[in-house]
Formats: C-alpha cells, structure tokens, sequence
C-alpha cells in the first residue's frame, strides 16, 4: 500500500493529535484502557522489528526479553524481597538488563540463520520462562509477584489510574517510533537492511556482520524490556505465564501483518490485533477463527503486509 507523499507526511501528525485528543474525546476510562494496552504492544512490535524486519533476525523468543525486564522492575520495586527502587531508575535499568540478555542470546547464536535461529529463540523464551517459574524462592514461582510499585509523579501515585499510565505509555511509544524512523536511514539501520538482504554481500562490503547482529539482538531486547517494566508497574503483578510463546507470536504476527522492515507496519499491526479481542468481545467462539482467517488472506493476497515491502526476510 502506497500513501501519496502528502498524505504520507502528514499522516503522523494527523496519529499524534487523535492519540492525544482521545483521552478528551473519550472519558471512558475502558476504552482509554485499550488504547494503553494498544501503545505497550506498538513499542513491543516495534522491538521486535528491529531484529525481524530491519536486519533479518527470525526471533520467536522476544517475549523472553519482555519478561526479563518485568520481573527486573517486579523483584526491585516489591515486598518481594524488601526493596522498592525508584520506578523511575527500574524503567531504563530493566531495558538495561533485558539488552545484556539480548547480547547474551544474540554470542551463541551469531551463525544460525532462517528457520535454525527461530528454533533457538523459541528455546530460549521458554527457557526463561520455566526459570521464573521454577525459581520460587527468588521469583514466587508460578504464583508470580504482586503488589507492585506504581510511579509517583510530583507526590501524585499512578496507583490503578488509567489516564497517567495512557500518557506514558504512547510518550514511549512515541519515542520508540521517532528512534525507528531515525534508524531507517541511520549506518547502523543501512548495515542492518543490507545484512538481511544479502550477509555475504553485506560482510565483503565491509560490514561487520557479528558486531551488527548483536546491536539488533541487544536494541530490540531492550525496547521489549522496557515495555515489560512498563506492563508491570501498571499491572502490579507478573506471573510467567503472561510471557510464554504465544505471546511471542503474537508480536511476530503484528510485525507481519503491518508490514516488516517500515515503521508504520508493525504500529498499524499492533494497533489492529490489539483492539481485535476486545472489538470481538461478543464473539468468542468465532474470535480465533476470524483472526486466523485474516492471516491466511493476508499470505495470500499481501504478503509483504498492509504498509510493507515486496520481499521477505533473508534466508
């Protein structure tokens, strides 16, 4: 799908002013919910763009990074074992440790390519989560960890609000998408693309293939991180549950739909599959048939997804 270059510029601002009218426009505080949960999974699918869509990476173990840095944010910030660190210093700091996380998946694996790679990430995204799960004296095992601490902004706790929660979360989303559209055309993003399409031609170019694969692995792990401080400083629990692999294909699912590799692909995904449960609320039993539905139609008439490019990920 091509916009016109008019409404292709002007589109974004045309996004940020309806994100920001909304919560005047509409004072339903579930519908504002929705749309929160809609910006923590645009930030997530724009994670998982970086190593999918911009350098090629098949990971189906993002959910492992969003966890790592949940329960970051959950073992600091808790009764759990004393200790409640500023909300404020966690949300980077879970970003920080989801991202050594990344570059520790990301040494090992530095040679699988395609379908092998994708294996060894579903591996690990269940290896994290039976370790929280089966580290109970450290995590509360499966019963997760509750009573969470929320932000406080100027002497003001977030408690279960939905408005500030609404703000921070499209303000991260917001700085994730301004970072994604930076990226497109920075050396780093241009490396990425080039070892997607063609790493051998990438690598005789000059380009240092393990060095950039890393950075992908260790920027989209960190974007998932912070999203998984985000999800549990507003939810006030975690449980490993929350993060297993159908999480994790469900952001690839988002990424495809929306388009890999572009901007505005992964936030249209997201935003779509999002509100879909809660739009399907009166159709349970149809819900999972209609979704899958849409997803076989979109392989067949647009693979590329609904904002993408022709072509897919390198083998």
């Amino acid at each position: 799908m091509t916009l016109p270059p008019v409404v292709a510029r002007r589109a974004p601002w045309g996004v940020a002013v309806a994100v920001a009218l909304l919560p005047v426009a509409v004072p339903n505080d579930a519908v504002l919910d929705v749309a929160t949960i809609a910006a923590l999974y645009v930030t997530l699918a724009l994670s998982l763009n970086i190593t999918v869509g911009y350098a090629g990476l098949l990971n189906l173990g993002q959910a492992a990074f969003y966890a790592v840095g949940a329960y970051t944010y959950a073992l600091l910030a808790s009764p759990q074992h004393g200790m409640h660190l500023s909300p404020w210093l966690l949300i980077p700091l879970s970003g920080a440790v989801a991202a050594l996380a990344g570059l520790l998946l990301g040494l090992p694996v530095l040679r699988l390519r395609g379908d092998y790679l994708a294996i060894v990430t579903l591996g690990f995204g269940e290896i994290v989560r039976i370790t929280f799960t089966n580290l109970v004296g450290l995590t509360n095992g499966p019963n997760g960890i509750a009573d969470i601490d929320h932000p406080r902004l100027f002497g003001t706790d977030f408690g279960v609000e939905v408005r500030p929660y609404y703000w921070l979360f499209w303000g991260v989303a917001g700085l994730v998408i301004l970072g994604s559209r930076r990226l497109e055309g920075s050396r780093v993003g241009r490396a990425w693309m080039a070892i997607r399409e063609d790493e051998l031609a990438a690598a005789a170019q000059g380009i240092h293939v393990t060095w950039f694969k890393l950075q992908a692995f260790a920027a989209g792990a960190a974007v998932a991180g912070v999203c998984g401080a985000l999800y549990a400083c507003k939810q006030g629990h975690v449980a490993p549950d929350s993060f297993g692999f159908t999480e994790s294909v469900l952001l690839l699912a988002m990424v495809v739909l929306g388009g890999m590799g572009t901007v505005a692909g992964p936030v249209l995904g997201a935003v779509i599959l999002a509100v879909l449960p809660y739009a399907l609320l009166g159709f349970e039993s149809w819900r999972m048939l209609v979704f899958g539905g849409a997803m076989v139609l979109m392989m067949l008439f647009r693979p590329q997804g609904l904002i993408g490019r022709r072509g897919g990920l390198a083998a």
